[in-house]
């Protein structure tokens, strides 16, 4: 009768076979177990994070403005124009910041900057005229609201050069000029209301035809909005098609005062058309109105 032969594995100090540690396992039994415990609760806390962000990403209202620097151009003179904008982050909140120190240039504090801030993202609002000999120097535009100051720091180096006068978009790219902003002359740049009330403002306007689709022109947008000023404004129609050259809107004041009005005409290759990332072809006009105290009235201009 043979015996039958068993070999005992080897064993570690505890007793237990190498490659075993009862530490080690309690650790990967645990991973195990809480794996498909954990993951569901991770998932969720991940997707509740995200829509948390998303949430973040679009406020109605209480949030600030940043001013942007966009770039600068040249005079024939051989001045600057220094071009800003700003964006606002609120998706349904216009922001008044009145010149002082919330809403100032360092140097020079009131530089015509806008203290009328409509929603989102507003491109070459206005420029800042410096002399030749600007040279190294920086404007520093600072805006406060809601408890949060942001600023922008501008300079004349070479990289920060635009060219507002002309685009390709719609154009020839063989030509520089094939597409240039339009002309706008505003028919009344300065009114006065002897009390508040409507003041119809109007602009004619030329251009160079371009862009065009199917051999016509896109055709012109005429936008109005408050540039300064302390009271609510009106404007009907805000946004209205230039047509044959000229364009109306209807603006109401409610309380006396200074205020700018600031209309954007752009030939559809511009800001309005959704181009951001260009500097051309749309063109800034403004109307200074004075509104005194008095009787409710009515004006045309």
């Amino acid at each position: 009768m043979l015996a039958s032969i068993h070999r005992s594995a080897p064993k570690n100090r505890q007793g237990l076979p190498f490659g075993f540690s009862p530490t080690y396992n309690r650790s990967v039994i645990l991973r195990r177990l809480c794996f498909p415990l954990c993951l569901p609760a991770l998932i969720l806390l991940l997707g509740t994070d995200a829509v948390a962000q998303q949430v973040q990403l679009r406020h109605w209202s209480g949030q600030g403005v940043a001013p942007v620097y966009e770039g600068f151009d040249v005079n024939p003179d051989g001045s600057f124009n220094m071009w800003f904008g700003y964006m606002n982050r609120n998706y349904e909140e216009t922001l008044d910041i009145p010149i002082g120190p919330d809403n100032r240039f360092e140097p020079g504090g009131d530089r015509g900057q806008p203290t009328h801030f409509e929603i989102r993202r507003h491109k070459d609002v206005f420029k800042v005229v410096v002399p030749k000999d600007f040279g190294d120097q920086r404007l520093v535009w600072f805006l406060t609201e809601h408890g949060k100051t942001e600023e922008v720091s501008g300079s004349l180096k070479p990289v920060w050069m635009i060219d507002r006068n002309r685009t390709t978009r719609g154009g020839n790219s063989e030509q520089i000029n094939s597409n240039t902003p339009p002309v706008v002359r505003v028919e009344t740049p300065e009114a006065t209301l002897n009390a508040p009330g409507t003041l119809n403002l109007s602009i004619s306007v030329t251009d160079d035809g371009l862009p065009a689709r199917g051999g016509k022109p896109v055709g012109m947008t005429a936008s109005w909005a408050k540039y300064r000023g302390a009271g609510a404004v009106r404007i009907a129609p805000a946004q209205s098609k230039v047509m044959d050259g000229h364009a109306s809107v209807a603006a109401t004041f409610d309380t006396p005062g200074e205020y700018v009005l600031q209309v954007v005409v752009d030939d559809g290759s511009g800001e309005l058309a959704g181009n951001f990332g260009y500097h051309c072809c749309w063109t800034n006009a403004q109307v200074k109105i004075t509104v005194q105290g008095g009787a409710h009235e009515n004006a045309q201009r």
